[in-house]
């Protein structure tokens, strides 16, 4: 066998395993050095929408990375760059399954209501269309691509968006640009949304993962307990009131205080040197 024809086997052989993969496995799930773990939507032909298979993977593995102790941080990406997520699956829904693409406590992707204690940062490259916007709103931080691009388009079809993407798209921006978007269905370029505050930062497409592992390296590098007990009143900030807000800060410093982390913490600063820290 000849050099050339060896190669287009090697080739093609490369080409059906990655179809495979990407058929057998419509969300990937890869852990990193320091507590990261990064789920990545792997259905770029169908431009990453989540069928029944696909949400019930992802949420498999929001279970997962919130049972391990050993993750600190958790990255949401995707394969290609014409569409970070188009939502759910026409297809599924057309053929009768689009109750069983959402979890019944956990919404979309297990991920959209799910009971979360660690930081979410959602990788964003192209658009990322109704329930994939509404996934993006999910996580905490969003770093994202110039061709990225946020849209709630429901109104459109007759529907609204259903997966939380009302009442967070009106926390996260201005309300009467949130409620321009919601009742036009518009597109919301990711230069804009960096200008709104929607999105963190805004790198080119081939370093929004990198820039996303940078950022979780970062929170990962600090004490867990007092990222969690941070995490979990920030989230409730427009939830309840100042003194509701002040009596659970206020119960957070009083575990922290009685925690080997914060001994650590005064420790190493002390020491000037960099703290190991227990999760204790």
């Amino acid at each position: 066998m000849n050099d050339k024809r060896f190669q287009c086997l090697l080739l093609a052989f490369s080409y059906s395993k990655r179809m495979d993969v990407m058929t057998e496995h419509p969300v990937l799930y890869r852990e990193m050095d320091g507590g990261i773990a990064v789920l990545t939507l792997n259905r770029p032909g169908k431009r990453n929408a989540l069928n029944v298979s696909a949400s019930r993977m992802l949420a498999d593995y929001v279970s997962r990375t919130e049972a391990n102790n050993d993750i600190r941080v958790v990255i949401l990406a995707a394969e290609g760059t014409a569409a970070f997520c188009a939502g759910a699956d026409l297809d599924d829904i057309a053929a009768g399954h689009g109750e069983r693409i959402a979890l019944r406590e956990t919404g979309l992707g297990g991920l959209i209501h799910a009971q979360r204690q660690k930081p979410w940062i959602a990788a964003v490259k192209g658009a990322a269309l109704g329930g994939g916007t509404e996934l993006a709103l999910a996580c905490d931080m969003i770093v994202a691509g110039p061709a990225a691009s946020f849209s709630l388009p429901e109104v459109r079809h007759g529907m609204i968006a259903g997966a939380a993407g009302i009442y967070r798209l009106t926390r996260r921006i201005a309300p009467a640009l949130a409620m321009e978007l919601l009742l036009t269905g518009n597109r919301l370029s990711a230069q804009r949304a960096l200008a709104l505050g929607l999105i963190n930062h805004l790198v080119e497409d081939e370093d929004v993962l990198q820039h996303a592992q940078a950022l979780a390296q970062r929170i990962a590098a600090n004490a867990p307990l007092a990222v969690r007990e941070t995490l979990r009143i920030a989230r409730q900030a427009f939830d309840l009131s100042e003194q509701q807000l002040r009596t659970r800060t206020d119960a957070a410093s009083r575990r922290l205080a009685q925690s080997e982390d914060m001994l650590i913490g005064i420790k190493a600063f002390q020491d000037r040197c960099e703290p190991r820290w227990t999760g204790r």
